[in-house]
């Protein structure tokens, strides 16, 4: 079930350009326990829930223990299992814990990377429109592509738990 009471917490940090990562002008957001009870640690249920607002090509894994962002799609995480400290904007980004019933949204060019977790950690991911997703690490001339690329992605059709009326257009203006 998604929670959309009072233990509901949405968090948002926008990450500018760091000279490495491009990041991004809309702001990473964190749905602190947005899923509870059964469903939290329900991959499946998480699954249907982004698939039902068109967020999908979905996987099932953990995040990269290395900094790495998409140039040609946004990215939602639902976490199910264990707890990972995630950091988002690189190095000088900013760093936090997910837990199960946690989804974070990663707009394109936001570099992303596990810093630790524990060994059962997990998470879904998925795309809005099912958009395949391209990986790029901050390497010496990837830029001037990828920029180009995340300046043409679209704006998302709807929030990944929400739909269209969701918070992430209060946030993504």
């Amino acid at each position: 079930m998604i929670d959309k009471n009072n233990s509901l917490r949405i968090y948002h940090y926008l990450l500018r350009d760091d000279g490495i990562f491009p990041n991004s002008v809309f702001p990473a957001l964190i749905y602190q326990h947005a899923f509870n009870g059964p469903s939290a640690k329900d991959p499946a249920e998480i699954e249907k829930v982004f698939q039902s607002n068109d967020w999908s090509n979905n996987w099932r894994d953990t995040i990269f223990h290395e900094h790495h962002y998409h140039s040609i799609t946004h990215e939602v995480l639902g976490v199910y299992s264990g707890s990972c400290d995630v950091m988002l904007g690189g190095e000088r980004g900013i760093r936090f814990t997910v837990n199960p019933g946690d989804v974070i949204i990663i707009p394109a060019g936001v570099a992303h990377k596990n810093v630790g977790s524990t060994e059962n950690f997990k998470c879904v991911g998925g795309y809005p429109e099912g958009r395949s997703y391209d990986m790029n690490y901050g390497k010496p001339g990837e830029r001037t592509q990828t920029d180009k690329n995340i300046r043409e992605v679209p704006f998302p059709k709807a929030d990944p738990l929400y739909g269209p009326t969701g918070d992430l257009f209060q946030y993504w203006k």
